[in-house]
């Protein structure tokens, strides 16, 4: 939901520090001149601005939920600049989805302005563009089939509370992680902080960063300090550099 969340008055969600101010789970990478962003939630939009994003290239989506494409609509913007549309990339469930709520951008008669998407099947197998190599890999969102993605020594696991052996092998040395860790109780479908911990120390990245992190987690400054030497919490605006 974000932090703060709507009418809540807990110590975090009134906490001054900018670290505990949290837009929707989103990634954006650059290499090779390329820019590709992972999900588009809600907060898509003010990502861009704050970030200062000028160009992008596609957009990877993990999954359907709507705090992962309810921002897609303003992809309209790289429209206007590019002439082109915007390259999306999800599994045929997840496009579908974004066709059926997205549908006044699918018509044959298009309302001038509208977004403009490429819509891209992909499933659990590797692939090539321009030059970059991405990895889907299957992890699950409770019951839900949903994607992390590892890109060179990169990996990214969002949304998922389990992640099978045949698939943890491809996360195996990694210089970065990033793995969600929601609260420090056990939760539906998606890690705990302990749970997370537990897949970092089985698969051993170099560093490891702590994302869709609830309210329910405590405060940045206080549970950052209880993490090992190579694990910390993500923040809005954390910028990673990855040889």
């Amino acid at each position: 939901m974000g932090v703060p969340v709507i009418a809540c008055d807990c110590p975090v969600c009134q906490s001054t520090d900018e670290r505990d101010r949290r837009m929707r789970t989103a990634a954006l990478l650059e290499t090779n001149g390329q820019v590709w962003a992972i999900d588009a939630g809600p907060d898509f939009r003010m990502q861009m601005l704050v970030n200062k994003v000028k160009r992008l290239d596609g957009i990877f989506l993990t999954h359907e939920h709507r705090d992962h494409t309810a921002g897609l609509d303003d992809v309209r913007a790289f429209n206007w600049n590019t002439k082109q549309p915007i390259q999306i990339f999800g599994e045929q469930r997840v496009l579908k989805s974004v066709q059926r709520e997205f549908a006044y951008a699918f018509e044959t008669f298009k309302y001038p302005g509208v977004p403009d998407f490429s819509l891209n099947e992909i499933s659990n197998r590797t692939i090539h563009l321009d030059g970059l190599e991405i990895m889907p890999v299957r992890v699950f969102h409770h019951k839900l089939p949903v994607l992390g993605f590892r890109i060179g020594n990169f990996g990214y696991v969002t949304d998922a509370n389990r992640i099978p052996d045949e698939e943890m092998v491809k996360l195996q040395n990694l210089e970065v992680l990033i793995i969600n860790g929601l609260r420090y109780e056990a939760h539906l479908s998606h890690y705990s902080l302990p749970e997370a911990l537990e897949v970092i120390a089985q698969l051993q990245p170099r560093r490891a960063v702590i994302t869709h992190i609830s309210h329910q987690l405590g405060l940045h400054v206080e549970v950052n300090k209880l993490l090992p030497p190579n694990v910390e919490l993500g923040y809005d605006g954390m910028v990673i550099e990855i040889s």
